[in-house]
């Protein structure tokens, strides 16, 4: 397991629980998305792995160590973390010296930092704004700043919180296809989201928190069955598996390639779909 979370409990100084005994673990290699309502504890769970916060009680361990015992700048040789509000780790005057700053921090070579920054930069989209400010760049173009500033770390676990909130859609087709990328290279990926069909298009498993508590965990496939599951039913369910269900499919789908390839299955073998059921079910 790359990252472990025992029976991790936080308490904010005014006495709030964010976290009341959360236990989570995950393999490398996975793509892991957390969700919950606001106030469920998912920002708070996500800053333990990079030591912003801490543990009241309980065990965070990344890559095999004790995050308890690891300063901010250790964790982060290990976990990239792109926060849900670019304006909290942009600091420098171009995009460029803004994407360069982490592997620089981390004592990479010159020739690496450079190859790295060049890479981070192509793959976000942003080789043209190389030279421009951050801070005269939209919202979304900022989030894509934040998001190559921690590409070009080359971390194995890669954390997004809120990563499409701001996004047009260009933007999120961008990240997906960079999503999928990161786990072809076999980078650990967790997002923090409420994006349903974001989750559903790019991850392989999901994990809901309430009331900084674990409320489900396990496969995508199973979270889109689990319609009547009042920890799932929360959540406003991908378009296309909501389509898929008011047209009385009993197996979700996710994505519009795969809703015109059950279409097509239809029309081949001659099976009509089951009757229409009401949108709203």
């Amino acid at each position: 397991m790359v990252l472990r979370i025992d029976s991790l409990i936080h308490r904010y100084p005014n006495g709030t629980t964010a976290l009341a005994g959360v236990s989570l673990a995950v393999r490398a290699g996975e793509r892991v998305a957390i969700m919950g309502p606001n106030g469920a504890g998912k920002s708070t769970l996500a800053r333990h792995l990079i030591g912003i916060a801490r543990p009241t009680s309980g065990t965070v361990e990344v890559d095999g160590r004790d995050a308890t015992g690891l300063g901010i700048a250790d964790l982060a040789r290990s976990v990239g973390f792109v926060f849900q509000n670019p304006d909290d780790q942009l600091h420098a005057a171009t995009v460029a010296k803004e994407v360069g700053f982490g592997p620089r921090n981390l004592g990479f070579p010159a020739d690496r930092r450079t190859a790295l920054t060049t890479w981070a930069l192509r793959v976000t989209g942003l080789t043209a704004e190389a030279d421009s400010h951050p801070r005269h760049l939209s919202f979304g173009e900022r989030k894509r700043v934040a998001l190559a500033s921690v590409l070009a770390m080359d971390t194995p676990i890669i954390v997004l919180d809120e990563p499409t909130t701001g996004q047009d859609h260009r933007s999120v087709t961008l990240l997906e296809e960079l999503v999928g990328d990161l786990h072809k290279k076999g980078k650990t990926i967790v997002a923090i989201t409420h994006d349903t069909d974001f989750c559903a298009e790019n991850f392989d498993r999901i994990v809901v928190l309430a009331e900084g508590r674990v409320r489900w965990d396990g496969p995508v496939e199973r979270w889109l069955e689990g319609a009547e599951d009042p920890s799932v039913s929360a959540f406003e369910q991908p378009q296309m598996t909501r389509l898929g269900r008011g047209l009385g499919w009993p197996a979700p789908v996710v994505t519009v390639d795969s809703f015109l390839d059950r279409l097509t299955d239809h029309a081949e073998t001659g099976v009509c779909p089951p009757s229409p059921r009401p949108l709203n079910t």
